[in-house]
């Protein structure tokens, strides 16, 4: 009864498979393997049969397979190390998932610091998003990564492949050209480009990188007061253009309103600039410098600047129509 209890039929499936996990070492009193036995690979499912240490056996279909009519040559070698069939080496056996594996999260745990393109300062970006991924080496990546840990979760493959992260991300921004202003918008054509760029550092490690996407990114403070800085010196722009005057000048009147306040108010200040030349100005001409020009239309260039900087918020509406009688009075 003994030799017989010994070889006994016995079953070697993934029970009840776990969808977190992608390796599940198979066990059975001992992991021995009866005369008889039948493997079971199901679906989206392979095997992996490692014997002192080894990997000598990679089964990646599924099907029904059974041990005695050495459909699997690996078995075969095994048996004769067998004594009726419990041997003194005990075999490992790993079942994996070939399925693919949807929606890993990644996140880059440090900043990627690259020189912006267009406006020259230094960028420090965060990015985070999802991928998709699929074992097509399991005997590579049981190597390499498992290393013959139980269970290996799905979880456990985030570490290595984000520790594989930063380094592309950092070259292709660096090559790619894309300023701080274009890379949300570009998101996609990102994430393919970067897909392109990371398959090859994942080839090596025995799985297919697939449905890389960006879902969002972040800069650090630094980078954000360097960009609202220039968004501010955008908008001061776009007001001087609506003016009729150039952000040079816009400056210039901006400090004579500063000084104004400083050194005796507002009156002082819009005399300050009416006296200066506000008709040069608004001409493109230096405000201390005032070309000759008929009654009439210096009238008209005077009234047009004092309304664009009320219309600027730089003076007061009362402001604005007291200098406007004195302009008026003085014609």
């Amino acid at each position: 009864m003994g030799i017989l209890s010994r070889q006994l039929r016995s079953v070697i499936q993934w029970e009840h498979p776990d969808p977190s996990q992608l390796f599940h070492r198979w066990s059975d009193h001992g992991d021995e393997i009866k005369n008889a036995s039948r493997l079971v690979v199901g679906p989206g499912q392979g095997c992996i049969f490692v014997y002192e240490g080894r990997v000598e056996g990679i089964y990646a279909q599924e099907g029904l397979f059974e041990i005695r009519t050495a459909n699997l040559p690996f078995f075969t070698t095994l048996s004769r190390l067998m004594q009726l069939f419990e041997s003194e080496h005990k075999v490992g056996i790993y079942f994996f998932r070939t399925a693919k594996i949807l929606n890993l999260k990644w996140g880059t745990a440090s900043l990627i610091k690259y020189e912006d393109p267009k406006y020259k300062f230094p960028v420090g970006l965060r990015a985070f998003g999802n991928y998709s991924m699929q074992i097509t080496e399991p005997g590579t990546f049981f190597c390499q990564i498992v290393g013959g840990r139980d269970p290996f979760l799905v979880d456990d493959i985030r570490e290595p492949l984000n520790a594989r992260l930063v380094q592309p991300l950092v070259d292709f921004f660096a090559e790619a050209g894309y300023s701080y202003a274009q890379i949300d918008p570009n998101r996609e054509e990102i994430a393919a480009a970067l897909s392109v760029k990371l398959a090859p550092e994942f080839v090596q490690l025995g799985f297919k990188l697939d449905d890389f996407r960006i879902q969002g990114t972040s800069f650090d403070d630094d980078t954000m007061r360097r960009i609202n800085r220039i968004a501010d010196v955008s908008a001061e722009v776009q007001a001087a253009k609506s003016a009729g005057l150039s952000y040079a000048q816009m400056q210039q009147l901006s400090a004579l309103r500063d000084a104004a306040k400083n050194e005796g108010g507002a009156g002082m200040g819009m005399g300050m600039v009416v006296g200066m030349g506000m008709g040069g100005i608004a001409g493109g001409q230096s405000p201390l410098v005032q070309p000759a020009q008929p009654p009439g239309e210096d009238l008209a260039a005077r009234l047009k600047t004092l309304k664009g900087l009320r219309d600027q918020g730089l003076i007061s509406a009362v402001e604005y129509e007291e200098k406007k009688k004195e302009i008026l009075a003085a014609f």
